[in-house]
Formats: C-alpha cells, structure tokens, sequence
C-alpha cells in the first residue's frame, strides 16, 4: 500500500540530513492511546463534563478528584508500548538524519523507542511534582495512588502537562523555533493541527521538503510537497536508512 507515496518520502530522506519530525495525537494512536479529535476521540466520548473544562487548570484546582479520574483514566497509559513510528523515528535519530522530534503527546513513548532529543510541548506523565514543596514523583506512583496524589509533605501533586488556561515552556518553545528553521526537512505527522500556538511553530519552517503524514486532513493547508493520508507507523515502517 502507498508504494508510490512511500517511495517518494524514502527519496526525500535520502536528501536530507537534517530532518525534524512534529507530531501529534495521531503518532501514538497505533500504541493504543486514544487521540481527542477523530471519530472515536476524547472528544466524542460524553461526560458529566467536557475534556477540555477537565483538563484545564481552574478544573483541576477547583475539582482535583474530577480531574485525576478522568486524567488517570483517559490519559495515563503506562502499558503502551511504542509502534513502529516512535522506532523508525529514533532510528533515524541515530543515523544522524533525524535533529529533534517535535511532540504534543505527554506518553513518553519517542523517549521509550530510544529518541533522545525530544522536546515536548505539553509536558510529559512521567513528571510529576508537589505544589507545596516541590518533590518529584513517576507516574506509577500518580497513576495508583489513591484518589488525588498527595506527597508526603501532604501537599498536592500536580503532573508536568500544560492544561488548558496554562502556557508552553518558553525554553521548549524557543527550542523547537530554533530546530525547525534550521532543518531542512519537516516531517508533521499525526495531528490536526488545531492545538495553538504549537501548529503556529510550522511557520518557522524555511527548508526543502515539507511532508505531512495523517489519516485525515489537517485543519490548515501547509502547502506539503508530499501529503499521504495514512496512518504513521505504517508509513514510515517501510523507510529504509
């Protein structure tokens, strides 16, 4: 399938050797980790409340245990593994074509296959820390303690993810700006990109080949020399280095 497609993608990784990947939800749905937007998302799903006022940060303050059910429930999935996308992107990495990996995803998974220079724009499960003294916690311990997490200073724990009303890591941000004018391919797989100010980072993007990788279209037309409506790691699997 997509032979056409991918033979196109493999000719322009063999052109390039700086190449940044920015990725969504969709990267990781093939992990089995629900996305929000699709048929089947978040998004689709009915509750008391909406995901977005759930996993906002006046929710979380003001309804900690709403939120940690449905966050603990719906968003942390310490069994996932990572598909053929994550690994064919850390491979690239250490065959010196790959310069960062762009992530909105907060799973953890591009770090799992073996990528080093990920830089995640909405933060990561895996950190987690108290509001009152600042000690640090894994996911494991969020994930199975009882109702909200307390530390053992007695304070609340709150994980490294950007919630709605919060803003991006300037350090993140600056960096991602900095790896995508310098690459001289972007790769923009698996999101719609609709989550702002990150779908704006494509902007900064002044090289060769721009390739977008998603099963559906994308909420902006980025003028992409290939597009292939398919899903990731089934396209990239097929790439050889």
């Amino acid at each position: 399938m997509y032979t056409e497609e991918v033979a196109k993608l493999q000719k322009i990784i063999d052109d390039s050797s700086r190449i940044v990947f920015f990725g969504g939800a969709g990267v990781s749905t093939e992990s089995n980790i629900p996305d929000f937007r699709s048929a089947d998302g978040l998004y689709q799903q009915k509750y008391k409340y909406s995901p977005e006022q759930i996993v906002s940060h006046s929710f979380f303050m003001q309804n900690p245990e709403g939120f940690y059910e449905f966050y603990k429930n719906k968003m942390m999935f310490l069994d996932a593994e990572p598909n053929p996308a994550h690994r064919k992107l850390a491979e690239m990495e250490q065959k010196g074509k790959l310069t960062a990996v762009i992530t909105q995803n907060i799973d953890g998974l591009h770090q799992l296959a073996g990528s080093k220079n990920v830089l995640e724009l909405h933060g990561s499960i895996h950190r987690n820390y108290c509001m009152k003294c600042g000690k640090f916690y894994d996911a494991k311990y969020v994930k199975y303690a009882d109702g909200v997490p307390r530390c053992e200073c007695g304070g609340m724990i709150k994980p490294d993810v950007v919630l709605y009303e919060e803003g991006l890591d300037s350090n993140v941000i600056d960096r991602s700006i900095r790896a995508i004018s310098e690459a001289d391919t972007l790769i923009i797989g698996g999101t719609s990109l609709v989550v702002y100010p990150a779908a704006g980072f494509i902007d900064y993007f002044h090289g060769k080949h721009l390739v977008v990788i998603n099963k559906s279209a994308t909420a902006r037309e980025v003028g992409a020399e290939l597009t292939i409506s398919a899903p990731i790691g089934e396209i990239l699997s097929q790439i050889t280095l």
